[in-house]
């Protein structure tokens, strides 16, 4: 199984080992940043002071003003994320929009989809599709620098994630930021009860928009993980991120960096918020290390929040092989069912 996840990793060949950069110019546009100017803080001090700040009132940090410019053409939905970049084409989110046929009497129910990184702009659609046709409104949302949105510069999504530290910390936010405001277009379409499906990247953003928005009650984390700096650290797919950070910063450097994205600071705050998450991981996973994964699920137990967890007898990308993708679907479809 870890050959065949290691073959799968193989097969992109366009990987760039990019250089080191603490980004601070992507930290003009944070909240935090108003009230912390750099002064004489060195790079890795002023970030980690933005870091704690953005923990100490997270719902600041990813908080917004929802778009006034929603667009649905024919399956297309589009608005202006309220995070600007210097990129026009991440400015714009795409949500590819999968209508469910409504049954009388029935509640309206919808999820967010969000992929995992590098996903094309037709990947998760089966899934999404499948969701329809059991009653399951879905919206496939692009997420930050992929696919539709992608900078022409690029051939991968390399700054959704990579050793530029801040920039990777602006499009998490974006990424959250652009989830809820799908949430506000989902109600304001009349939807009643709504949830979110996140796999591996998505899966991160997920959790962090679930946190931050008590309206996604019903959760599929599909590959959970702990400290976003681990699994870069660690991560099969990431080395040649590891290897632009490496002589630059330590772990324990890079976890502090990522601190105000990595989920572990929030679950906590999770435990009480009475969602209903199903947690799926892969036994052999080498980009988000089994191990991470049973850390995540050691810590729903010890703090004792219900939660459903499903590990599949595979790894990270042979998730999305048959005959996991299937058994992947329908976990994912079942407990969104039972549970909107």
């Amino acid at each position: 199984m870890y050959d065949w996840d290691a073959r799968l990793n193989a097969v992109s060949t366009n990987r760039v080992v990019r250089p080191f950069d603490w980004g601070l110019e992507w930290t003009r546009q944070w909240p935090t940043a108003a009230r912390f100017p750099q002064n004489g803080h060195d790079p890795h001090g002023y970030l980690k002071l933005l870091n704690q700040a953005g923990l100490e009132d997270s719902d600041e940090f990813f908080g917004y003003r929802t778009p006034s410019d929603f667009v649905l053409d024919g399956n297309r939905l589009r608005f202006t994320s309220p995070v600007k970049t210097p990129y026009s084409e991440n400015n714009t989110v795409h949500g590819q929009w999968f209508p469910a046929a409504q049954k009388p009497g029935k509640r309206r129910v919808a999820a967010v989809v969000l992929p995992h990184w590098n996903a094309s702009a037709q990947q998760h659609g089966a899934l999404c599709a499948g969701m329809a046709k059991f009653g399951i409104n879905a919206l496939r949302v692009s997420l930050p620098y992929h696919d539709y949105r992608m900078p022409a510069e690029l051939q991968r999504a390399d700054y959704a994630v990579s050793s530029n530290l801040a920039r990777t910390i602006d499009a998490t936010r974006q990424a959250v930021i652009d989830t809820r405001c799908c949430v506000d277009w989902l109600e304001q379409q009349g939807f009643e009860s709504i949830g979110i499906v996140g796999t591996s990247l998505g899966s991160c953003y997920a959790y962090l928009a679930s946190v931050h928005d008590p309206r996604l009650k019903v959760n599929v984390f599909a590959h959970c993980s702990t400290y976003v700096a681990d699994v870069v650290w660690e991560g099969l797919s990431t080395q040649h991120i590891r290897q632009g950070l490496e002589s630059n910063v330590t772990l324990e450097q890079l976890r502090e960096a990522w601190d105000v994205i990595s989920p572990p600071n929030y679950v906590e705050r999770y435990a009480q918020m009475g969602k209903k998450p199903l947690f799926l991981y892969a036994r052999y996973d080498t980009t988000f290390p089994t191990r991470f994964s049973e850390q995540v699920l050691a810590k729903a137990r010890e703090l004792g929040f219900e939660h459903r967890a499903v590990a599949l007898p595979c790894g990270h990308y042979s998730l999305g092989e048959a005959p996991f993708k299937f058994m992947a679907g329908y976990h994912i479809v079942n407990h969104l069912k039972r549970n909107l």
